[in-house]
């Protein structure tokens, strides 16, 4: 237990003095009293900051992720070579880099629209700063994955940008082509499993259900909506999300687990 809670203190500090995660959160922070400012209303900043972090969340957890986690591989190293279990460094060292990203993102995104005098949907605020803090837990572990699995530190950030391009930029356009292309067939099913296997497809969903926008949702997000409308969507988002969070952590862990560091 001491162990742990030295690993704990000594990963979180580390991640504190960083200053990608003061950055993020400052950035959000002058991002939300910009839009207030040019919108004039809560709502509408919220669905911009909503885009906003649905294009750099995960990018920030996967090539920051990445580049932080192949920085500590001496510091594994020297902590393996000690009496530690290799369960308390994993979780000592995601938690380390997760948990202040997640914190300094949502900070930075809830503080203009708590003080700024206008009044966000509270619901919809809180679906917001679930979805990015899920959003940051999933790309960190997916990171954590990229630089056990991948030795060479290049290709490691490589392939981070390269999931992040199929994820947040490509995934859209690959559904629209296979919709169009197969127009004549049943797509509602493939559609929705599709749709399930993105979790920024899904942190968007999460939020923009709660508004009924159907125009913002997307090709997914419309089918998602015509089978799973209202506080069932929103659950079964949450809930896909959740599952999301815990499967790219199984995978890092499976390969911290067998590394020979």
């Amino acid at each position: 237990m001491r162990q742990a809670l030295t690993i704990l203190r000594h990963t979180l500090l580390d991640g504190l003095r960083s200053r990608m995660v003061f950055g993020i959160g400052g950035f959000f922070a002058l991002a939300g009293w910009l839009m207030l400012r040019l919108g004039g209303s809560a709502d509408k900043a919220l669905l911009s900051l909503l885009s906003l972090s649905l294009a750099l969340v995960p990018l920030v957890g996967l090539a920051y992720g990445a580049s932080h986690f192949y920085q500590a591989r001496r510091f594994m190293e020297l902590m393996l070579a000690q009496p530690v279990p290799r369960r308390t460094l994993f979780l000592g060292l995601y938690a380390g880099l997760s948990l202040p990203l997640a914190a300094s993102w949502a900070l930075g995104t809830a503080l203009p629209l708590l003080t700024s005098g206008f009044a966000p949907d509270p619901t919809a605020l809180l679906l917001l700063l679930s979805a990015g803090v899920g959003l940051t837990l999933v790309f960190c572990a997916a990171a954590f994955w990229i630089t056990v699995a991948v030795e060479n530190r290049l290709l490691g950030l490589g392939l981070a940008i390269v999931i992040w391009l199929a994820l947040a930029i490509g995934w859209d356009g690959l559904i629209l082509l296979l919709s169009y292309q197969l127009a004549d067939y049943p797509l509602e099913g493939p559609v929705l499993a599709l749709c399930l296997a993105n979790p920024i497809d899904l942190a968007r969903l999460l939020v923009l259900l709660r508004f009924d926008l159907g125009a913002l949702m997307g090709y997914t997000g419309a089918v998602f909506h015509s089978f799973f409308q209202g506080s069932l969507g929103i659950t079964l988002a949450a809930t896909a999300l959740a599952a999301w969070v815990a499967l790219p952590l199984a995978m890092a862990w499976r390969g911290f687990r067998r590394r020979d560091f």
